[in-house]
């Protein structure tokens, strides 16, 4: 005879932790568990059933202080003025100052000035590389949820900047974030306590891959879901694109103008450093996103009223305008570039080889067809491209890639997802500078055991080359770059291994 799992009974006032979140205890009666989140706001209270979810609520625990980690007079200082604007916040002007771990600089307020004349908030905000355009609309949105005007967020960004987001939404604004793409949504399906609920409506903030979202099979489920707030990093990459019609370009524009257009109190965040590329159509078009009287105008001849209109949901500030800033200096750092030469160690040379002749092998197996074929070049170059960029990229490449992994449908989307991860990037600002997952993944669907070993042993082998510091592009930088051209023998980054991957596997047949 079957007898019912016997559950702890929660006290009121108990920490507990369910649903990747921490809470707190309200009640507790038969079946149902009242609790109020311990980062949030009374709105988000809930109930759990204790039948459904009961096994999966756990105690939480917090790690005791650590006196070596005390910090100093500054941070000490830091904590007291949170704790006294957070006690304060109903009366000051703000009321996010007391949950920053950041202290902002005075002129990353404007934007926060402005959005709060706006309602809507529609804003973009184009200032300069380094300026803190992640800051500034991070601000916004804390300070949006802690008045109460918005419950929920989501930030639109290019897929290789999705954990960046999530890391300083996090450490900095304490907003946990889900990150949504292609490598992490069959964990969070998984995740979801029903069938029939959505993972946009689940979670509470979002960090979404703009790339993933905009398809017209997955844009459907987003926009029913979306939520009140949307960030949209790297914006120019979603202007209406003019000219040679960009499929990518023109997909990631209907999908902000749709979220734009289909609720108009939603608040809308645009940022680029690049908010005009010289085409006026692409510029006006952004500018449409957020209020729509803007699509009709020339740039060339806007009248006063028009100008003062615009100015309020649009600000630019190059480095050298706020660099003194109400009497406060910023000390900005200065970029020097330079073109050096250097050797690899020897067992960072062995390894690259030994890499590219694996690559190479999966490549070229016999009985591949040719759209299997073509994943694997993609995989191969997304593996080399990680090995030349560190020894670091290459252990996250090659040991968080060897599990065994779901085979997907291979569709087009996929397909560009791939390209924009392992093919030269031609811009500077298309330069990535994560793990290619996609590429990486469908490569090894079907690799057999013993060539996830040999990727096992190729991690190993880079992990000892970073416990070991032989990364000699590392050493240059301790040494502030002086000649580093030794006569030891071994390639160095003029003898081609520093080329492109596709110029290494350029003879493969893979087209």
């Amino acid at each position: 005879m079957a007898t019912a799992l016997k559950l702890p009974e929660w006290q009121v006032g108990s920490l507990v932790s369910v649903r990747e979140r921490e809470w707190v205890v309200l009640a507790c009666g038969d079946q149902i568990l009242r609790l109020r989140p311990l980062y949030g706001s009374e709105a988000e209270t809930c109930g759990i059933h204790l039948g459904i979810e009961g096994r999966d609520v756990r105690t939480a625990s917090f790690p005791l202080p650590d006196p070596k980690t005390a910090g100093d007079f500054v941070a000490g200082r830091l904590l007291r003025d949170a704790a006294r604007l957070s006690l304060r916040s109903g009366a000051g002007p703000f009321r996010s100052l007391g949950r920053l771990s950041v202290r902002p600089r005075p002129y990353q307020f404007v934007p926060l000035i402005m959005a709060l004349r706006l309602d809507p908030v529609r804003l973009l905000i184009a200032d300069d590389v380094g300026v803190g355009k992640t800051i500034e609309a991070a601000l916004i949105a804390r300070e949006l949820l802690d008045r109460g005007d918005v419950r929920r967020i989501c930030v639109l960004c290019p897929p290789h900047l999705c954990d960046q987001w999530q890391r300083e939404l996090e450490t900095k604004f304490h907003l946990r974030a889900a990150v949504i793409r292609t490598s992490t949504l069959a964990r969070l399906e998984r995740e979801l306590p029903r069938k029939d609920q959505g993972i946009y409506g689940y979670y509470q903030h979002l960090v979404v891959s703009i790339d993933f979202a905009k398809s017209e099979r997955r844009r459907p489920a987003f926009l029913q879901d979306c939520p009140d707030l949307v960030i949209v990093d790297e914006a120019h990459a979603a202007s209406q694109p003019h000219g040679a019609a960009s499929r990518e370009q023109q997909q990631r524009h209907d999908l902000v103008r749709e979220l734009a257009a289909r609720d108009p109190s939603r608040h809308l965040l645009l940022l680029t450093a690049t908010p005009h590329s010289g085409i006026e159509q692409n510029f006006l078009s952004l500018l449409a996103l957020l209020d729509p009287h803007f699509a009709n105008l020339t740039l060339t001849q806007l009248s006063e009223r028009e100008r003062a209109r615009l100015a309020k949901h649009f600000v630019q500030r190059r480095r050298a305008d706020v660099q003194k800033w109400l009497g406060e200096e910023t000390p900005f750092p200065t970029r020097v570039s330079d073109d050096a030469r250097y050797r690899l160690t020897k067992d960072y040379e062995k390894l690259f080889y030994d890499v590219l002749a694996f690559t190479r092998e999966t490549v070229l197996e016999t009985g591949l067809d040719r759209p299997r074929q073509r994943v694997r070049y993609w995989a191969a170059l997304s593996l080399l491209r990680c090995l030349m960029s560190s020894p670091a990229a290459a252990v996250q490449a090659f040991s968080k890639r060897t599990e065994a992994v779901r085979p997907r449908t291979e569709d087009s989307e996929d397909d560009e997802q791939r390209q924009r991860e392992t093919m030269d990037a031609l811009r500077e600002e298309g330069t990535l500078d994560t793990v290619p997952e996609a590429a990486i993944e469908a490569g090894e669907v079907d690799l057999s055991e013993r060539d996830r070993r040999r990727l096992r042993e190729f991690g190993r082998r880079a992990e000892a080359i970073v416990e070991a510091q032989e990364d000699p592009r590392s050493r240059r930088r301790l040494k502030s770059w002086p000649t580093f051209c030794g006569a030891a023998s071994g390639p160095s980054c003029t003898a081609g291994l520093l080329q492109p991957p596709s110029t290494w596997l350029r003879n493969w047949n893979c087209d």
